[in-house]
């Protein structure tokens, strides 16, 4: 279910670049994924940043910082923060006019503040190894890691670069006499490591060299994805190599 949930929030469009101002934070760049670049955003599940009350959005990131008001997403970005980052947040995104200067569609094109690099394996799933299924809610959904990154869980170490782990939604169907099986696949989704990938990825969101995909039933990448919120929802995970499950991958037999 938590992965179902996430994916219905993980539309969020860029905008166009905002001029240079000198009294940007250095860490705000994590916020304009999700918030849009001039602080006005294109999806509705997320909040406009430009023109709120200062006093207002530092009340609510020391509220996220202190878990006091729960969000996945602003719960593991508020928790780098420090309150003198805080501080510099609400009065940047403050001084921000909330109606900004109309663009043209050339300055604001359409697309993921953070798109993926990922590409579905041709293959799939030769050369992965099952380790986790779970079934809920009319849903078979299982994991795997390919090879990559199962030798380097068995031998306790951080995945690597090269590492690739898929999720699959099957729709839960029955045999003849009667035994849960997986059908048909609902969707994928996935995450890989490859060396550089996270070069350019703000740094409160960085997830190593970690890249996100979802894909179709049909294998093509689902190419309105916003990494932002899969990123952040893992950032907590670094010891883990960002991976939620990587102690049932440790343990997995294959």
């Amino acid at each position: 279910m938590y992965y179902r949930t996430l994916l219905a929030s993980l539309l969020g469009l860029s905008v166009s670049p905002l001029h240079a101002q000198s009294t940007v934070p250095s860490t705000v760049e994590a916020c304009k994924a999700c918030h849009g670049t001039q602080g006005i955003s294109r999806n509705p599940t997320f909040p406009n940043l430009a023109g709120q009350k200062a006093e207002y959005l530092e009340v609510q990131l020391k509220a996220f910082k202190a878990k006091d008001r729960k969000n996945d997403f602003m719960n593991a970005i508020a928790a780098q923060l420090s309150d003198d980052d805080i501080h510099k947040f609400a009065q940047f995104w403050s001084s921000l006019p909330a109606t900004p200067a109309p663009q043209s569609a050339a300055a604001a094109p359409a697309g993921p503040a953070i798109p993926s690099r990922m590409t579905m394996p041709a293959d799939f799933p030769k050369g992965f190894t099952v380790y986790q299924t779970e079934s809920e809610d009319g849903a078979i959904t299982r994991r795997y890691a390919n090879t990559v990154a199962w030798k380097a869980a068995k031998a306790g170490q951080p995945l690597p670069s090269g590492s690739v782990l898929f999720q699959v939604s099957y729709q839960a169907g029955k045999d003849a006499s009667g035994k849960e099986v997986a059908g048909a696949v609902q969707s994928y989704s996935s995450m890989e490591s490859r060396a550089g990938w996270g070069n350019g990825i703000p740094v409160l969101l960085r997830n190593g060299d970690w890249d996100y995909a979802v894909f179709g039933p049909d294998g093509k990448r689902r190419d309105q994805l916003n990494q932002a919120p899969c990123l952040a929802c893992h950032k907590p995970q670094e010891a883990n190599s960002f991976v939620f499950t990587l102690d049932k991958l440790k343990k997995a037999t294959g």
